[in-house]
């Protein structure tokens, strides 16, 4: 798999944002310690930073590229970032707040991690993870579709498989570990500009391990088999692209 391309996945920022924004804003209390999971090129760190000034912030992402783009950006002397897999990394003491936004979709045996992950948290301290839950619509059914066909599936096999956690699955999970839990499932309809800008969108996330997989040649022919099948589904309207997008969320707090 090819390294993420901070400049392309912040193509989108104000849109992918936006679940960390409505995440964040369900989370009570003053934590002192936070770490943010899978922080990307950290341009969400304001966000906590505007919530919680005075908490230390750590940004952790197994991004090369994203975890050279947030230290060269954010020189703030409270937030720091380090170059782990979530799947083994632990924090040096325990966590106030663990916050994630749409990384777990990438974690095998996420549910797991996750549990690990809660077994750091201090006591009265919150774990708030956002995942995407829009993997049966068109832009990923499509996407397994093409992926499928005869000239690209030796290539791309379980590179394209469905990644959706419920909400339902979350709530159990940390029930069963006695925290006190908000689960809930939200759908964006966000209106995208461009020629083909659910193909922009997609290519610097779900798409990417798909199209990282294919040789230079095949992957232009696949693009454009793709694309076409992608406009078809999300017609340009006058005022934009509409893409249905619908995310699932927990915020999850230990108690004391």
């Amino acid at each position: 798999m090819t390294d993420w391309d901070p400049t392309r996945y912040l193509r989108y920022a104000d849109e992918r944002s936006r679940p960390f924004v409505d995440l964040v804003n369900r989370v009570q209390g003053e934590p002192r310690s936070i770490v943010d999971l899978g922080c990307g090129p950290g341009h969400l760190t304001a966000v906590l930073r505007a919530r919680w000034p005075e908490a230390t912030v750590l940004g952790v992402d197994s991004s090369v590229e994203m975890i050279e783009r947030a230290r060269a950006e954010d020189a703030d002397p409270l937030a720091s970032y380090e170059l782990a897999d979530v799947s083994t990394w632990e924090p040096p003491a325990p966590v106030d707040l663990m916050v994630s936004n749409a990384l777990f979709q990438w974690v095998p045996d996420r549910l797991d991690v996750i549990e690990h992950l809660a077994g750091q948290i201090a006591p009265g301290g919150t774990f708030a993870v956002q995942t995407p839950n829009n993997f049966s619509e068109p832009s990923h059914r499509l996407l397994s579709e093409v992926a499928s066909r005869p000239a690209y599936r030796d290539l791309t096999d379980g590179l394209h498989e469905n990644r959706g956690t419920a909400p339902e699955a979350y709530l159990d999970l940390f029930s069963r570990l006695g925290w006190e839990v908000d689960a809930w499932e939200t759908a964006y309809l966000h209106v995208l500009q461009g020629e083909n800008p659910v193909l922009d969108w997609i290519s610097g996330t779900g798409a990417r391990p798909v199209l990282a997989a294919l040789p230079a040649g095949l992957r232009e022919q696949f693009v454009d088999e793709y694309g076409a099948a992608l406009r078809e589904a999300y017609p340009s309207r006058p005022y934009g692209t509409v893409m249905p997008f619908a995310r699932v969320f927990a915020v999850a707090r230990r108690a004391r």
